[in-house]
C-alpha cells in the first residue's frame, strides 16, 4: 500500500481565527471515508485549531493555553489531519487575524 495525495472529497470551509475564535463551522465530506482534513493557515500569525464532533467541542479546544488536544499551525503553514468523519472546526489567535480554510478528503 503506498501513500496517495490528498483528494478533496467535502466542502471547503473558512474560518477567520481571532482572539475571540469565530462561531465554528462543520467540514462535511462527500463520502463515508473522509476523515483527513487539509488545513491552510493563510494568515502570518500562528492559530490554535479547535475540533471536535460538536461545535460546542469545537469552541472548547479553540484556546491558546494548549490545553488538551488544541493544535497549533504556524504562519503561512498547509497540514492533513485525520479526525472523525463530518467535524467542527474553528480557530483562535495570540493576537491579530488569519483566515483558515479546512478541506475534508483522503490521503496525505
Amino acid at each position: 500500500m503506498g501513500i496517495m495525495a490528498f483528494t478533496p472529497m467535502g466542502n471547503t470551509v473558512t474560518v477567520t481565527a481571532a482572539v475571540s475564535p469565530p462561531t465554528p463551522v462543520q467540514a462535511t465530506s462527500t463520502t463515508i471515508g473522509g476523515t483527513q482534513y487539509r488545513i491552510n493557515n493563510s494568515g502570518n500569525v500562528a492559530v490554535y485549531i479547535g475540533f471536535g464532533d460538536t461545535a460546542n467541542a469545537a469552541s472548547a479546544m479553540a484556546n491558546t493555553t494548549i490545553v488538551g488536544s488544541t493544535i497549533v499551525m504556524n504562519a503561512n503553514s498547509v497540514e492533513v489531519f485525520t479526525f472523525n468523519v463530518n467535524q467542527y472546526f474553528t480557530a483562535a489567535t495570540a493576537s491579530g487575524s488569519s483566515v483558515v480554510q479546512i478541506t475534508p478528503g483522503d490521503g496525505y
